[in-house]
């Protein structure tokens, strides 16, 4: 299947007076280019309406002999949106930043002589499909990292990286649910295709959808972790806070009959004051009754197991 790099009117009516299969794909195209590709393969209003407005979400809409198609891949973390216009021996590939997504699979179809038009089809979707996979495996690293973290020493910044995360997820989520979907009518649409063998186009297809299918579960699975380190981080905070209420309860009870001590002896009752009138009586009845509720107290909660964790 020839491959296009730009818009070449006489090049691409050739093509279609010769009923040659080819992909043409415009990165970045200017709306005077849009309205080129709309005259040239008498390309539906519509469907270049919504090509004009990128923020579609994944869809299949039929024109006749042609649909559209919009799919997204995954380039450095951020969801890339391609429209693909389907027509009777010709794709054309629409997108403002899948540059990087979509060159291997150009410089694959452009060195092989023997694709037919299905399997082209199959690899630009194979392509964008395959992206998630290794953003989702980052997302899993990080989670483990995060959970790893979070035992050790819990941080809110570690709260607020984990939002993030499901944030992102239920992103990926809302772009493959409807890519998911819309392979299920798939070869129907492309059956009424000119040129488009069915059974063929089934073939290929079911592949990608098999891709998206674990792609969901995969996110899914993500989501769950993601909940399960929500849960980590909150028992892990909620543990240190009672070890922090333990030791101040701790000193606070340690301190309770220090307090009474000093009170105790502390009042101006004559026989108190006329007994304690000695270094011995003061570091006996004074220092040592301090020192000696202290250490009881301490053999006490070490007894009883409080200290321990």
């Amino acid at each position: 299947m020839k491959v296009l790099n730009a818009i070449d009117p006489e090049q691409i009516r050739a093509l279609q007076a010769a009923r040659e299969p080819f992909w043409l794909d415009v990165p970045r195209p200017e709306p005077a280019q849009l309205d080129e590709l709309a005259a040239l393969f008498d390309l539906h209003p519509l469907a270049v309406e919504d090509t004009k407005d990128f923020g579609q979400r994944p869809k299949l809409d039929e024109y006749g002999d042609e649909a559209l198609m919009v799919f997204f891949g995954i380039d450095a973390g951020t969801p890339r949106e391609v429209h693909m216009h389907l027509g009777a021996g010709w794709i054309v590939t629409v997108h403002k930043d899948a540059d990087g997504l979509l060159a291997p699979v150009i410089d694959r179809m452009a060195s092989s002589t023997s694709s037919t038009y299905e399997e082209t089809l199959y690899r630009i979707l194979d392509q964008l499909a395959d992206s998630f996979f290794p953003e989702l495996e980052a997302i899993d690293d990080v989670i483990d990292t995060l959970m790893s973290d979070m035992i050790e020493r819990p941080s809110a910044d570690q709260r607020q990286r984990l939002f993030e995360l499901r944030r992102q997820l239920v992103s990926l989520r809302r772009i493959v649910g409807p890519q998911r979907d819309l392979l299920v009518r798939s070869d129907v649409v492309l059956e009424r295709l000119p040129g488009v063998d069915r059974d063929e186009a089934r073939h290929w297809l079911r592949d990608i959808y098999d891709h998206q299918l674990r792609i969901a579960e995969q996110i899914d699975a993500e989501r769950d972790l993601l909940s399960g380190a929500l849960d980590v981080y909150l028992s892990t905070v909620s543990n240190r806070l009672n070890q922090v209420s333990k030791q101040l309860t701790v000193v606070a009870t340690i301190f309770l009959p220090l307090t009474f001590v000093t009170g105790f002896f502390g009042q101006n009752f004559g026989s108190m004051v006329r007994h304690i009138n000695t270094p011995a009586a003061f570091w006996g009845y004074g220092v040592g009754g301090l020192i000696v509720s202290g250490i009881a107290l301490l053999w006490w909660f070490r007894r009883s197991g409080f200290l321990h964790d």
